[in-house]
């Protein structure tokens, strides 16, 4: 980090400064086992006398898949009391976007740590799917301007994508990470046995990303992927672990190697198929779930890029027939919502991400397996035909 007046410009002074910013992404199984040290030695402060004070909050949807989860918790911390203390019982939130609908639920937050009279040297450990995640990851981020964080990741979306990147944000007005921060986490654990705590729905939700990162980045994790789609629908532990793995290596390169890690561009690659996610999700107040949204996104801009030339047909084919295989419907009553004039709601995710953006509407579209393009501008008459396309394909069986 470099400190004070770099250049003086007769009636403006400048300040430059640059802050490396570093955290490990571990992966383990049973982190709150007895013999499982992992979390401690994340937490360790060497040369301090005093325990290490630490506040853990859990996603409702976790603890009630494992019942005993806090008991867990509380004795796994009571073996290590000379090093490290629970700074209060661990608080469950709601799971999944009830914990970003809710506009309460930050404040609250924030009083619980107050009340535990934690320190900016104190740790928020929070464990759950990418939701809770993120509404903790904010009210930690606003506490104290910054508690550090580690992120236990509970689901195949967290563990792979939205667990390990730098973002934290809540809903507001409908609207997707309406209010949000960019905190890298002072660490993330993804503990792979949380993962056979999912419902079928969600253990296959994340995979989408999965697909959306090897789209636009990495043909042969494409490649791998769609031959792999069969073991991944049917639970298949090892085929999940590696698309977790190659899945959350790719969004941190991209992060780290993508020269914009705190999104202060137009461009945002990791959004891929987001845009009408996003809305998706919105039209059907999150009866859709995220990974649902985003496999009908990647679908719709993939027909988008074949109508464009980006992307060959049988690519496109190849895609669909893997998401499917994998679960995921492709076509939502909610795809075809009309406002009062008659237009498609869909769209409107289009303006609204250009707002997300915050000034010129970019959206990235595949241009061949593996690589990507950006495009400022979008055909609307071809993207209603790969709409069309889809519900004739998809529309037919499957939806709901």
């Amino acid at each position: 980090m470099t400190h004070g007046v770099e250049e003086w410009t007769g009636t403006s002074l400048w300040q430059r400064l640059k802050v490396a910013f570093a955290y490990p992404v571990h992966f383990t199984r049973g982190v709150f086992s007895p013999a499982n040290d992992l979390l401690e030695k994340t937490v360790r402060q060497p040369g301090t006398n005093r325990p290490v004070r630490c506040f853990v909050m859990l996603d409702g949807g976790l603890a009630a898949a494992r019942p005993g989860l806090a008991g867990e918790v509380e004795a796994w911390f009571a073996a290590r009391r000379e090093r490290l203390e629970l700074a209060a019982e661990p608080l469950v939130l709601p799971g999944g976007e009830a914990a970003k609908n809710d506009p309460d639920l930050p404040g609250e937050l924030i009083g619980r740590l107050l009340e535990a009279r934690l320190c900016r040297h104190s740790y928020l450990i929070a464990a759950g799917g990418g939701a809770v995640l993120d509404a903790a990851g904010f009210a930690g981020a606003l506490f104290h301007r910054g508690l550090r964080l580690v992120r236990l990741p509970s689901t195949v979306l967290a563990q792979n994508d939205a667990g390990v990147g730098v973002k934290n944000g809540v809903n507001r007005h409908g609207i997707k990470n309406a209010l949000g921060t960019f905190a890298p986490p002072f660490a993330v654990i993804n503990d792979l046995e949380f993962l056979r705590t999912l419902a079928d729905r969600d253990w296959i939700g994340g995979v989408a990303e999965a697909f959306k990162v090897a789209l636009i980045r990495d043909a042969e994790f494409l490649e791998w992927l769609t031959g792999a789609a069969p073991a991944l629908a049917a639970r298949g532990e090892s085929a999940m672990e590696e698309a977790v793995r190659r899945c959350a290596d790719l969004h941190l390169r991209h992060i780290r190697e993508g020269g914009d890690p705190f999104e202060s561009g137009e461009a945002r690659p990791l959004d891929f198929g987001h845009w009408s996610a996003h809305k998706l999700e919105s039209l059907s107040h999150n009866r859709i779930g995220h990974g649902e949204a985003v496999a009908f996104g990647l679908a719709l801009d993939c027909a988008y890029a074949v109508s464009r030339g980006w992307l060959g047909g049988n690519e496109f084919e190849r895609v669909a027939g893997a998401l499917r295989t994998c679960g995921f419907p492709l076509w939502y009553p909610e795809c075809d919502d009309k406002d009062e004039a008659g237009r498609l709601r869909l769209l409107e995710g289009l303006e609204e991400f250009r707002e997300h953006l915050g000034g010129e509407l970019t959206l990235t579209f595949p241009d061949g397996p593996g690589r990507s393009r950006d495009a400022r501008e979008v055909d609307i008459p071809l993207m209603l035909g790969a709409h069309g396309l889809l519900r004739e394909k998809f529309g037919g069986g499957g939806a709901s």
